[in-house]
């Protein structure tokens, strides 16, 4: 049943007639009720006013059944592994902590139940921050429609349920054409997009970079089945072992963790960067611009998005409509892809 679909008897306005004249959610209307809640004045004053035209006051069943909110939101993550989540997290935790609200967070690790627990966790919180595909999409809907405000993190938006992501096509075209005007032609896209919506974008905009410049268009992309270190490390002794034209000059590395690993394949095999070998990364890690040599990278705001997303989230809570938000990316010059560090662009 839709969180905003009166229920019960007929000649008694409950919970729902409330919310649904206020067009907010019952959540919104418990805080109101109860004054112990982030609820924007204008939105308060909403609220009231379709308590009074309704003459509603909950019963005590009404209120342990649908009205009393958990003070809490949750965070669903793919992993939590790597400085790129534990930033995400961290500007989701200052602003949850600055509106008095409790975290509680799921590290989906590609685990066959994780729409169950999913489904099960949102009977715990008010919202809900579902981050990647960590979940099927219509799992995530179907939440929402339960009535708990869903908000969707590093991805597209889908049905009305909104997103807030960073803008990723533009950076990596720009990344891409500066190895290409740099030199490097035979150039090897690392990540895989399966496992992320944000890292499809990129390997889309590497092609678009590709035939822009009047060549071929890259078939596949280096698939690493992971973003960490190691994974970096093993496809690209993989790639780069052989000999001649068939070696990349060139490695467009989904994250930073895969661009070291690629660091130290390159080390392993004997191949100087970016003499041999142009890397870059993305995320723009405190340890890229210690990488000998610096790293080339796109800098993405990792606690901004965070932020952003529990602030976004707060505001459906709030009961006002909320629209995607895309937060910008730049491209940072260093060493790796053979230009002096900090050379204009």
């Amino acid at each position: 049943m839709d969180a905003q679909t009166p229920r019960g008897s007929a000649s008694r306005p409950n919970v729902y007639d409330v919310a649904r004249r206020a067009g907010v959610s019952i959540a919104t209307v418990s805080r109101v009720h109860r004054g112990n809640g982030p609820v924007a004045s204008e939105t308060r004053a909403r609220v009231q006013a379709a308590m009074d035209e309704l003459g509603w006051s909950p019963s005590v069943p009404a209120q342990a059944l649908a009205g009393d909110n958990h003070n809490a939101v949750a965070l669903v993550f793919p992993e939590l592994v790597g400085r790129y989540y534990s930033e995400v997290l961290r500007g989701f935790e200052a602003e949850a902590v600055r509106r008095q609200q409790a975290v509680l967070i799921l590290a989906a690790h590609q685990r066959k139940d994780n729409d169950a627990m999913v489904r099960d966790l949102a009977g715990r919180v008010d919202g809900m921050v579902i981050m990647d595909r960590t979940i099927a999409d219509g799992t995530a809907a179907d939440v929402q429609r339960r009535g708990v405000p869903v908000l969707l993190l590093a991805r597209p938006s889908i049905e009305d349920v909104p997103a807030v992501r960073v803008a990723g096509a533009d950076p990596t075209r720009e990344l891409t054409t500066h190895l290409l005007d740099h030199g490097p032609r035979r150039l090897v896209f690392v990540g895989d997009p399966e496992l992320s919506p944000d890292v499809a974008e990129r390997w889309r905009a590497f092609g678009d970079a590709h035939a822009v410049a009047g060549l071929a268009r890259p078939t596949s992309p280096v698939a690493t089945g992971g973003y960490q270190q190691h994974d970096g490390r093993e496809v690209a002794l993989a790639v780069l072992d052989t000999d001649g034209d068939a070696r990349p000059d060139g490695l467009v590395c989904a994250n930073d963790q895969l661009a070291l690993g690629a660091y130290q394949a390159a080390a392993r095999l004997g191949l100087s960067i970016p003499d041999d070998l142009a890397v870059t990364g993305w995320d723009d890690d405190p340890f890229a611009a210690h990488m000998d040599p610096p790293l080339t990278t796109v800098n993405q705001p990792m606690y901004d998005l965070g932020a952003c997303a529990a602030e976004l989230l707060f505001e459906r809570l709030d009961g006002d409509v909320v629209g995607d938000v895309t937060l910008t990316a730049s491209f940072v010059v260093r060493s790796s892809c053979g230009c002096v560090e900090g050379a204009s662009r």
